[in-house]
Order: structure tokens, then sequence, then C-alpha cells
């Protein structure tokens, strides 16, 4: 009778506040004890009284009031930004570091240990592992870390959507041992090479100097890493200009035979610039903390404060009807107790909020050098490759979306194009007359990756009379033919000429 008198309640309570109050029951009754009410209610252990005092089910408009705010502001704690989430996760996309290259480091250093790695179909096999990086598996802080290694893998995959759509594929990437195995024998046996320097190629010809790569970490007051980021701190010999370029750019760069002397005073000049590259990077990192902390002081501070202020008048009431003789030492009890666990949460919400806001860097790490020669090879027309990248941001606002030129940040695309419901990777290249283009393996890779996102805008006769032909991923309609020697994709003009959407500009 007890119980069907408290749903009874219940259900009343529902009719007043609606279904989302069961969303965050925890915030009207007394959180887990609530079902310990319904436990008392079933047994008869108290009467339908003493149990709606604990609950303060008392449905005046006024109480409905304040607990429908107090809903809304505890509901506002799980706010979404839809907007933003959308967003970031476009540009988390082209940021992350796609599994060509994961693939393309992995295959390369397993077979320098002297593995076999075979393709079959869109997984690899691999039937042993070389011995010594068997070794270096069977250590037990390896196998402690990282988990066993097995002696032979038959299906695996780079690419974490193929093994989730495959029960049958293993997934290789940063954490499993068998990628962390080929990652530290490379570490024992190279890293002093890395820090020595390598020489490479750029068939561009457009850099001629040294790259200094640097480790930089930022930490916020709880100790906890907000962020880490590899910077690529560009010297060019020809002109003595330090800048800052993508670290993808390595895909780029073809082996090359050769070595130089690093001189000491380059390093410094590297770091000082890894040190204001990675304060700005805390900026960003600060930025999008301050917005996080704004979200929880406005909803999650002053949800808890209303909480807080719910349960002072809850006491405030239990006492004057204690005071008329109505039996309310234990919802006293129990609502102190909640208020006390509100003030708890408050208190560490904000001591949270405070150090997420406090961000710190360390000293920038050296964890490579390499030395760029320029070669002559796919050397491009600055001024043609202007006139191509006008044409095609005309084209991108004519059609009503806004444009942005990222073709210095080495993304593998040169513009980033927005409209009303896409997102546009265009890759531009121009010729003064016609021929073959050329892709670097890191537009080729994000080609691959972005698919149909991913466009080639080629500009013919750019000086003359541009005309725009647009090739919608490229790296499925199109036939190319990969030249090792100078690390690139080329597309041959009788594959774009006719594949090609014609614009006449």
């Amino acid at each position: 009778m007890v119980l069907a008198r408290l749903l009874d309640k219940l259900r009343e309570i529902r009719e007043a506040l609606g279904d989302r109050v069961f969303d965050v029951i925890g915030e009207i009754f007394p959180g887990r004890d609530f079902y310990q009410l319904v436990i008392d209610a079933a047994a008869n252990a108290r009467s339908i009284d003493e149990i709606l005092a604990t609950i303060e089910a008392k449905l005046d408009e006024e109480y409905i009031f304040k607990v429908k705010e107090a809903l809304g502001e505890s509901l506002a704690t799980r706010f979404i930004d839809y907007t933003r989430i959308k967003e970031m996760a476009e540009r988390a996309k082209e940021y992350r570091l796609i599994p060509e290259y994961t693939e393309n480091f992995f295959i390369r250093a397993f077979e320098k240990a002297g593995g076999k790695i075979t393709k079959t179909g869109e997984f690899y096999r691999i039937d042993s592992i070389p011995y010594e990086i068997r070794k270096i598996a069977a250590e037990d802080s390896f196998k402690n870390t990282w988990g066993i290694l097995a002696s032979k893998y038959k299906n695996i995959t780079f690419d974490k959507e193929v093994a989730m759509k495959n029960a049958d594929a293993e997934f290789v990437s940063f954490g499993h041992p068998l990628f962390e195995a080929v990652l530290e024998w490379v570490l024992r046996n190279y890293i002093k090479d890395c820090m020595t320097g390598a020489t490479f190629k750029d068939p561009s010809g457009m850099y001629n100097g040294v790259i200094f790569f640097f480790e930089g970490e930022v930490t916020d007051g709880k100790g906890v890493v907000a962020g880490k980021r590899l910077f690529a701190i560009y010297r060019d010999d020809r002109t003595g200009e330090i800048k800052e370029l993508n670290p993808s750019i390595i895909w780029d760069l073809a082996p090359y035979n050769g070595s130089y002397q690093l001189e000491e005073g380059w390093k410094k000049e590297a770091e000082s610039y890894a040190i204001r590259a990675l304060m700005s990077f805390k900026d960003e990192l600060l930025k999008e903390r301050l917005r996080q902390a704004e979200i929880k002081e406005k909803y999650g501070v002053k949800s808890l404060k209303s909480l807080i202020t719910s349960y002072d008048l809850k006491l405030i009431e239990y006492e004057e009807r204690k005071k008329k003789g109505v039996k309310m030492d234990l919802a006293i009890q129990m609502a102190e107790r909640r208020k006390r666990e509100y003030e708890k949460a408050l208190d560490e919400l904000k001591w949270e909020i405070e150090r997420e806001k406090n961000l710190s860097v360390s000293m920038p790490k050296l964890v490579g050098v390499v030395r760029v020669v320029a070669g002559d090879e796919m050397v491009s027309d600055a001024e043609i490759e202007k006139i191509g990248m006008e044409v095609a941001m005309a084209y991108e606002r004519m059609h009503g979306r806004v444009p942005e030129d990222v073709s210095s940040q080495n993304l593998g695309y040169d513009i980033r194009s927005v409209g009303e419901n896409e997102v546009r990777y265009i890759e531009v290249k121009a010729r003064a007359t016609a021929g073959d283009v050329a892709l670097t393996p890191n537009e080729w890779f994000k080609a691959k990756r972005f698919g149909d996102q991913y466009y080639l805008y080629i500009v013919e006769n750019a000086a003359i009379s541009p005309t725009l032909y647009i090739i919608r991923n490229p790296a499925e309609k199109l036939e190319v033919i990969e030249k090792v020697e100078s690390v690139r994709f080329i597309i041959p003009y009788s594959e774009w000429k006719w594949k090609g959407k014609v614009t006449k500009v």
C-alpha cells in the first residue's frame, strides 16, 4: 500500500515536471537513498508520511518552478555545442596522423629489421617476427607496458576504420605491442643518427637548409598533459631565414647521400624559435581551456550553487515543520548530507577549473635533425602557381564558398574551402601551357584519406588563357605513376585532361 502511494506520488511529480525529471533523479531526491526509500516502502518499513516528508514532494507552483529551474541548470552541465563539435571533428581529421604515415613507417622499419610483410587484399600478413624485435618484446618492462607480442599476425591493418568494419582484422598503431616493439628497435638502433642528422633532397627545390625537430609539451595545474606537439624548425642556408614547417614535410623529401657539419649556433637559433612556437601552441590550448572553463562556470558552478540554495530552503522548511510536530529528523539529516556533498563538489569543480586554466611549458626537446638539399626535378614557377591559386580562390568565392589559403602550412592541400554543407580540401596545380602534374606523398596520402572531399584543381595555360580542370577524389579516379627517386606521384597529362571537369575562367 505504501509502495503504491509512493509510485502514485512519483507519477504526479512526473506529470508536473516532465519526463526529464527522471534523467536527473538524483538531483531531486537524495541520490542513492531514493532507492532505499522504495525498498522501505515495499517492505512497509516506514510510513508514507515519513517517506513523502523525506523526498519533499509538495507540488505547489513555487516549488515546481524551483525544481524545474534546478533541473534546467543541472541538465545544462550536459551542454553540447554540436556546431563546434562538428568543426573540431573536421579539424581533427585534417591534422590527425593518418594511417598511411604509420603504415609506411612500419613497413620500412620492419623490413629494415629483417622482417617480411605481405599484402593480402586490404590487409597485411606477417608469418614471423625478426629475432631482435622478439628480444625487445620479451623484456619484462616491455610486456608490462605494452602486452605480449604474438609470433605471427594473419590480418593486420593500420586503418582503424577498416579494423572496425572487419571482426578478424587487427589494428596496429601506437600502443600495439607489434608497433611499439618495431618503434623501440628503431630508437635503439638509429636514435644517434637522428641527432647527428641525415641528408635529404627536396625535388621541388624550395628547401635548402636544415630542419630541426623539437618535441614540446604543455601541462596544466593538475600535472596533466594538456597537449604535445612536434615542431619542425627550418633554417634556410641561402637566406638565413628561420621558420616553422609542418613536420609532415619529411614525407615529401627523398633520401640523399651526403654529410654536413651542424653549427651549434644554428641549434640555439632553432631552439629559441621552437620556444616561441611552443608558447603559441600553449595560447591555442589556453583559448580552448578558457572556453571550457566558461561553460563549466556558467552551467556547472551555477547549477551546484542553485542546488545548494535549494537545500538551504528545504532545511528551513523542514525545521519549520519539525517545530509543528512533524517527524523531520531523518529528512533534515539527509538534506544536510546532500548539501555537504554539493558544497564539496562545488569546491572541487572550482579547484579543477582554476588549475585547468593554469598552463605551463617545458623546454622543447630536440629529437632529430635533417639536412635538406635543393633538387631541380620538380621545380615550379612561383608566378604561375600564384595565378593558379588566384583562379581557384576566385572560383570558390563565385560558387558561394569561403576559401582559405593554407598552402604555406604543408597540410597536403592548398585551400580549405567551406560551403553551406561541405568542406573542400583543394590542391592547386598550375601550368604555363600543358603537361603532367606531380603530387607529393603528403598530397597523395590526403587525397586517399579525404576521398570525395579532396579536389585537384589544375589550371592550364595559366599565364595567357587560364582554363580550370576540376577532379574530385583524384586518388580514386586517376591513374598515377609513382616516381620513387623523387618521391612524387605523376599524373599524366592525358589522365587529368580528359577526366577533369573543364571550367573557363
